[in-house]
Formats: structure tokens, sequence, C-alpha cells
């Protein structure tokens, strides 16, 4: 070997010091196995051959280059840096993905809410202040308020319907067209006077007791008699007769045209019942054949109350009535005191 290639102590200096470096680096970086490998080469290179220990001309490390271990590290600390970076990131991004997460259940529950056609429905029916659904409520109200007082006047009159309308003008002046009349079941609510059991008062007791109802003495009835296929009579009971008695002595001339009880319908009478007028009606109902002696069995009702013009209401509803018709007769009941009337029932 020449004495020129031969590597100087100032070579040997700065290997040293460059494997100083290097280790140094190794250790801050956790390489400890670099660290024990570079520990071995410094022994050897102390210790050994010079010529054994020499870099090659091509390997020797350049002035001002980093080892390979400092330069392979520092992309490790730049990674943990951008890490730490990403994860600070990630934390603070988690709230508002947890957020957005909030937001959108909550916006989802918005409109499973709003989008359920129950629940949507329900509300706009209870607080639609206009179109149909609000007819409809206020219609449906109506009718639960109209079924709710029938119930309350049914516990009290015990007999359904506890309302019948005046259909035609045989209790005129004292009953009109159109009356919506409140009827109690036979025997409820009778008065001191009725000796019977169906709560009648005849006209006849009614003069001595003085009991009177709309406008004249006795109970007005609502009775059915056999075979009948319209609606009930509401006629006032006269006085009650008994099977096979002459009743042509009792009775006012003004309602019949016999002359004795031959000449008389119904007389002597067939059974015990009650003889009847309608208080605008020339003729008694068993005079004029409308029915026999009501008999206690056939008595539906006793009127106690009547609400004008509510009838009519039952009455258009079933076309017994017209419209303009009920109107005319409202109107004009309204205007004049006098009416014109109609005729009896049968």
């Amino acid at each position: 070997m020449d004495e020129g290639d031969r590597p100087t102590d100032g070579d040997e200096s700065a290997d040293r010091d460059e494997r100083n470096r290097s280790e140094s680096a190794t250790a801050h970086d956790g390489g400890g196995g670099v660290s024990d490998e570079l520990e071995d080469e410094a022994s050897d290179g102390a210790g050994g051959d010079a010529p054994d220990t020499e870099p090659e001309a091509g390997s020797r490390p350049e002035a001002g280059s980093r080892p390979e271990a400092e330069q392979s590290g520092e992309p490790d600390r730049a990674d943990a840096h951008d890490g730490a970076s990403h994860g600070a990131d990630s934390h603070d991004e988690a709230p508002r993905d947890g957020e957005d997460i909030a937001t959108k259940a909550g916006l989802g529950s918005t409109r499973s809410s709003d989008g359920d056609p129950d629940e949507s429905f329900l509300y706009r029916f209870r607080h639609d202040r206009e179109g149909a659904l609000m007819w409809i409520r206020e219609m449906l109200s109506s009718v639960a308020v109209v079924l709710l007082v029938g119930l309350l006047l049914f516990g009290v009159s015990g007999v359904w319907p506890p309302m019948v309308a005046v259909e035609s003008g045989s209790m005129e002046p004292n009953m009109q067209v159109g009356d919506l009349v409140f009827v109690t079941e036979p025997g409820r609510l009778a008065p001191d006077a009725a000796e019977n059991g169906v709560g009648v008062v005849t006209h006849e007791v009614g003069q001595e007791v003085d009991y009177r109802t709309f406008g004249s003495y006795g109970s007005v009835m609502i009775y059915t008699p056999p075979g009948r296929t319209g609606s009930p009579i509401i006629h006032r009971a006269r006085f009650h007769v008994t099977e096979g008695e002459n009743w042509y002595d009792r009775a006012d001339d003004r309602y019949h045209n016999a002359v004795d009880c031959e000449s008389l319908a119904n007389c002597p009478a067939p059974h015990d019942g009650y003889i009847t007028l309608g208080d605008n009606n020339g003729a008694y109902d068993q005079a004029s054949g409308l029915s026999p002696p009501v008999r206690a069995e056939w008595v539906n009702g006793v009127a106690r109350v009547r609400v004008p013009y509510l009838g009519y209401i039952r009455l258009v509803a079933t076309g017994q009535v017209e419209l303009n018709e009920a109107i005319a007769r409202t109107v004009g009941s309204s205007l004049s005191p006098a009416s014109s009337g109609f005729s009896a029932a049968g």
C-alpha cells in the first residue's frame, strides 16, 4: 500500500465523528439496533487494521450530507407530525360530524313527524279554520251535541225518541206544525190528578182540578192504534170510558153528528179506553173512525214541552215538508199571530 493511499489520522477522526453523529441520530429515532452496530464498527476501527475499516471511496459520506439513518428519521418525524395534525383535525371534525348526525336525525324525525299521514290528518282535522275538514268537524260536532242532548233527554223521558215533530195542524193553535215536542213515557212525571198508570189527566178531570197543559184542560198524549202505518197521533184525552159504556150522553155534541148511541161510532164502547180529540178538529177520533177508544197500552207517551220550529228539521229531512215551504211557514208564523191551520192527521 502506498503512503498516499493510507488513511490519515484526520480522516479517521472525521469518520469517528460521523459515526457518533449517526449513533446520536439513531438513538434519537429509537433505532437501538443501528446504534449497537455502529458501536461494533467503532471498536473494530480502533483495534483492527486500517484497510478493513477504510470505507470505500464511493461509500464515504460527503461533507455536508446527513447520515442515512438521520435522513430516514426525518420523514418519520414529518409523518408523525402529519399524523398528529391529522388526529387533531379528526378530533376537531368529530363534533361537527356528530352535530351533522344529530341534525340529520332531528330533520329525519321532523320529516317522520310531518310525513306521518295519521298525525298530520288529526292535527289538521282539529285545527283547520277553513276548508272541507273544518266543515266536517263542525258537522260531526253538531251531530255529537244533538246525540248527547238526545241521550240526556232519553234519560229523563224514558222513551225513544224523546221528542216528536208535529206534522199536522190538528192541535192548533196550541201546537203548530213544525213544533218539536218533548215526551215522557206513560206514568213518568205523572201529576197527582192522574189516577191511572199512564199518567194521563183527561179534559173532564182537568176541569175539576184545574189541570191545564198546552192551552187547555187535560193531558196531550201520543198514541198509535193497531193497524196504523203513519206517524203516531198527538191528541188530547177528553174522557175515559169502560167496556160496554154508552158514552153518548157524556160526549159534547159539537164534536159528533149522532143523534143517539146507536148512530155514534164506537158506542157503546168496545173496550176500556180514552176518547180523544184534536184541539183544532171538529169530531172525536172515535166518532170519525180514526181510532177506537185508546187503550192504555197504545199510549206511547205524554207531551210535556214544545219547542217551536225545530221539528221542521225532521220534517224536511224525511221529505214531509219542502224546504221553501218550511221557510214560508216559519216566516209567516212569525209575522202573523193567526194561522190558517192544516187538516188533522188521518
